[in-house]
């Protein structure tokens, strides 16, 4: 946060900034870079596809990590310069050129110091995103549906690329459930703090008496498995039907029972899948999401077994955690962390960071009490 005082806040980022590049470790970083390099120079990289990918994914990544911390240590370099010769030579135009660009090193350090904050075993993964309607019927269906594509947005504004495996849609509007992948590093430890219960309160639009309506919708969200998790799942435990996949009224439907639908038994769990033709591929997916989610189930057993130990009931997500009032008043205030805003279609437009970043540092107190 600026204080006003030029040679102090960059002092402060000068600090922040070096410890956000001990935590990361950066000669670490480039000394995984060259092995990395090596790795994926090998001729037969590509006979073993799922590794090759793995390998060059890590290596993209690594080589941007690094890019970004020498560009934000370049940029603050640089601006310390600057902002002397403006003083030196009284030029009011360099001065407020490294004012504006003090404040967007503040929002770019402090955006990759809440990353520094993503330590646990499973935040470094891409995600599996699940939006439910619950209470509320068709209204219920509209908010779940308005769900999406706030987080859709979201994701555009990071550039991380969604796909979206599964949706169930309202016998009049909205969505039952859709299901969708967020491929991008990361993303399922700063997602994972949007689980919970969605609360809208608005002038239903379904409504001929324009009464006002509490609706909500359940978030969902778990890592991707990557191949060295062991999730084995035996045959004989799963039941697989086909059907034909379908869409809202006027949209395509397919001629061919392509569209996959997983139950395993023993849990219960329910998946499927309809985004591709090929029932193969559908399968594929489908079964993709179900280790993740038997990963998860498991990863939950594990955590709740440790708070047991612990009796420590205070990392509780609880039920209901972010509130959207859209009538009387607006606002979307979070219950955990207080941060609140009036700005209510900039939020469901995918401008939620500053719920997210505040979302991961109660996370992490969280599990520090």
């Amino acid at each position: 946060m600026s204080t006003g005082d030029f040679a102090a806040d960059l002092a402060a980022l000068n600090v922040t900034l070096g410890s956000i590049e001990q935590v990361l470790d950066l000669p670490g970083l480039q000394a995984s870079v060259i092995e990395l390099e090596a790795e994926a120079s090998v001729p037969n990289l590509w006979d073993d596809q799922a590794k090759a990918q793995q390998i060059t994914s890590k290596l993209s990544q690594t080589q941007s990590e690094i890019a970004r911390l020498k560009g934000l240590r370049s940029r603050l370099d640089d601006l310390e310069v600057l902002h002397q010769l403006g003083e030196a030579e009284n030029d009011s135009d360099i001065i407020a050129e490294t004012n504006s660009e003090l404040i967007a090193l503040e929002k770019s350090i402090g955006e990759l110091e809440v990353r520094t904050l993503l330590s646990g075993e499973y935040d470094h993964r891409e995600a599996l995103m699940s939006i439910r309607s619950a209470a509320g019927g068709d209204e219920a269906a509209d908010w779940a549906e308005m769900l999406l594509r706030m987080y859709l947005r979201y994701c555009e504004r990071h550039n991380w690329p969604t796909e979206i495996y599964e949706t169930s849609y309202g016998e009049l509007a909205g969505i039952k459930s859709v299901t969708f992948a967020i491929k991008a590093p990361y993303a399922y430890g700063t997602l994972a703090v949007e689980q919970g219960t969605h609360r809208l309160v608005r002038i239903s639009p379904f409504d001929s008496q324009s009464r006002r309506h509490t609706s909500f919708a359940e978030v969902d969200v778990i890592p991707v498995v990557e191949q060295t998790d062991s999730i084995e799942i035996p045959e004989d435990e799963l039941r697989i039907d086909v059907f034909r996949a379908s869409g809202p009224g006027g949209q395509g439907v397919n001629t061919t029972d392509s569209a996959v639908r997983i139950t395993h038994i023993p849990t219960g769990i329910v998946v499927s899948c309809q985004n591709e033709r090929s029932q193969l591929q559908n399968r594929a997916t489908a079964m993709a999401v179900l280790q993740a989610k038997l990963l998860e189930k498991k990863r939950q057993a594990e955590q709740a077994k440790i708070n047991a130990l612990k009796g420590d009931t205070a990392g509780s997500w609880g039920n209901q955690m972010r509130s959207y009032v859209l009538h009387p008043y607006q606002m979307v205030k979070d219950l955990r962390t207080d941060v609140e805003t009036g700005n209510t279609s900039a939020v469901l437009d995918g401008e939620i960071d500053s719920f997210i970043e505040a979302g991961i540092r109660w996370r992490r107190g969280q599990v520090n009490v």
